[in-house]
C-alpha cells in the first residue's frame, strides 16, 4: 500500500514541478507590467510551493541552499553599501563626468565605467545605484535619458561577464563547476571581448539614437560628494582587498598550494572585519540588498524542487542530449542559455543548468563549456527586460523614483541587435583562445 502511494506521489511530482515552473514564468511576465511586486516575493512563494508540494522536504531545505553564494553576496553588498553611504561612489562618478568635454566621449566612458563597476562590485548592485548616476549624466550632458538608461542596462550586463564576482550566475558557475582558478580563467578568456563589446555597443547606441557630439559644460566639484572620509577609505580598502585575495587564492590553486575552496567566504570575512570600524555598522548592514539575498535563498529551494520533478529534463535532452566539448556543444549551450534565460531569468536558469551539465558528465576541466554558459546566460539579459534581474531592478527604480519607463518592445528592438553582436564577438574569442 505504501509502495503504491510512493509511486503515485512520484508520478505527480512532474505535474507539481510544472505548476511551480508555470507560476514562476507567468508571475515574472505579469510582474513586468506591475513592478510594485518585488521579484524576491515571487521567488519566495515558488519556494513555498516547492516545499508544500513535497518536491523539497522540510528537512532538506537547508541543504538545498548554497551558503557559499549567500555569504559572498552579503559580504559584497556590505562593502558596496559602505561605499555608497560614504559618498565614495558618488564622488568617483562626478570626478568621472568632469573628465569629459563632449557627449560621445562621455557615452563611451560611461559604458566602460558601468561595465567595470559591474565586473568587480556585482551587477545587481550597480543596477541599484546606477539609475541616479545615469540620470545625472543625462541631465548634465543633454543626452536622451532613455539612451543613458539602456546604456546602463547593456553595459553592466556586458561588464559583469568577465569575472566570477560580476554577477550571481557567474558566482554559481565558479562555485559549482569545479573550474580551476575561476577568477583568472574568466579574466583571461573574457576580459578583452568584454571591453570590445562595451565599445561596440556604445557605437550602436550612438548611431541608433543619432547623438550629436556637442560640448558639455558642467561645473562639478567631486570631493564635495564625499560624506564620510573614514567610511570611504574602509570601503575602498575592503573592495580592493577582496579582489586581491580572490586573485591570490586562484594563483595558489593553480600552483597546487593550499587555498580556500569556498570562495564566498572571502568577501564575507573582509566585510566582517570592517563593520566594527565604520561610523554606523547598523546603517551599513541596512544598506545591504536583503531582497536579493532572500531571492537567492528561495531560488535555491525552488530550483532544487523543479530539478527533482524532472519537468525540464525532456527539453534539455533535446537541446543538449550529451556532453559535447566541440564547437557544436558550445553553440548548444549558448542557444539554450539565450532561450531559457528569457523564461526563468538567468540566475534560476543557471542553477538548473549547472545541475544538468554535471549530470551529463561535465567537470571542472571543461573550462570553455562553463565559460560559454557564464557568457551566454549573462548576455541573455541584453535581449529582453525579463532576461536579467538587473534589468528589472533598473526598471523598478525608473518607475518608482523617476516616473519614467522603458517598454518591453523598445528594449527588445535595440537589445536584439546588441545581443547578436555581443554573442558573435564572445564566441569568436572563445573558440580561438
Amino acid at each position: 500500500m505504501s509502495l503504491n502511494f510512493v509511486n503515485t506521489f512520484n508520478g505527480f511530482k512532474f505535474w507539481f514541478g510544472l505548476a511551480v515552473l508555470l507560476y514562476l514564468i507567468i508571475a515574472l511576465v505579469v510582474r513586468s507590467k506591475r513592478p510594485k511586486t518585488p521579484v524576491w516575493s515571487i521567488m519566495a512563494f515558488s519556494s513555498f510551493m516547492a516545499v508544500v508540494f513535497g518536491l523539497v522536504g522540510v528537512d532538506e531545505v537547508i541543504s538545498a541552499v548554497d551558503l557559499d553564494v549567500i555569504l559572498f553576496l552579503i559580504g559584497m553588498f556590505s562593502l558596496v553599501s559602505l561605499a555608497n553611504s560614504s559618498g565614495l561612489l558618488e564622488m568617483l562618478t562626478l570626478w568621472f563626468i568632469s573628465a569629459f568635454r563632449r557627449r560621445v566621449a562621455l557615452l563611451y566612458g560611461s559604458a566602460l565605467l558601468f561595465g567595470l563597476l559591474a565586473a568587480f562590485v556585482v551587477n545587481d548592485t550597480v543596477a541599484l545605484m546606477g539609475p541616479p548616476i545615469a540620470y545625472t549624466m543625462s541631465r548634465l550632458s543633454g543626452v536622451d535619458p532613455r539612451l543613458m538608461f539602456l546604456l546602463l542596462a547593456f553595459s553592466l550586463t556586458i561588464g559583469s561577464v568577465m569575472t566570477p564576482i560580476g554577477n550571481p550566475q557567474n558566482m554559481l558557475i565558479a562555485v559549482e563547476s569545479g573550474v580551476e582558478a575561476p577568477f583568472i580563467r574568466f579574466l583571461a578568456k573574457l576580459a578583452l571581448p568584454t571591453i570590445l563589446n562595451l565599445v561596440i555597443t556604445t557605437y550602436i547606441m550612438v548611431r541608433m539614437f543619432r547623438v550629436e557630439d556637442k560640448e558639455i559644460n558642467a561645473g562639478l566639484i567631486p570631493h564635495e560628494a564625499l560624506r564620510n572620509k573614514r567610511d570611504a577609505t574602509l570601503a575602498a580598502l575592503g573592495i580592493i582587498l577582496t579582489i586581491i585575495l580572490l586573485l591570490a587564492n586562484d594563483v595558489l590553486e593553480l600552483y597546487g598550494a593550499p587555498h580556500i575552496r569556498y570562495r564566498g567566504i572571502i568577501p564575507f570575512v573582509v566585510a566582517a572585519g570592517i563593520y566594527l570600524f565604520t561610523t554606523s555598522p547598523r546603517n551599513t548592514l541596512t544598506g545591504v540588498d536583503w531582497g536579493t539575498i532572500v531571492f537567492f535563498i528561495t531560488m535555491f529551494i525552488t530550483m532544487e524542487g523543479v530539478w527533482r520533478s524532472g519537468v525540464l529534463q525532456p527539453l534539455l535532452n533535446i537541446i543538449i542530449p550529451a556532453r559535447d566539448a566541440s564547437i557544436i556543444g558550445l553553440l548548444r549551450i549558448t542557444a539554450a542559455s539565450l532561450l531559457l534565460s528569457q523564461l526563468l531569468s538567468n540566475v534560476p536558469f543557471v542553477k538548473l543548468f549547472t545541475d544538468y551539465m554535471k549530470s551529463l558528465g561535465y567537470t571542472g576541466s571543461d573550462t570553455n563549456a562553463w565559460i560559454a554558459l557564464a557568457m551566454s546566460s549573462t548576455i541573455a539579459g541584453n535581449l529582453t527586460i525579463l532576461g536579467a534581474a538587473s534589468n528589472i531592478i533598473i526598471l523598478e527604480v525608473l518607475e518608482s523614483k523617476m516616473n519614467s519607463t522603458i517598454t518591453f518592445t523598445e528594449f527588445l528592438k535595440i537589445g536584439s541587435i546588441v545581443t547578436l553582436v555581443n554573442v558573435a564577438i564572445y564566441l569568436i574569442f572563445l573558440l580561438h583562445l
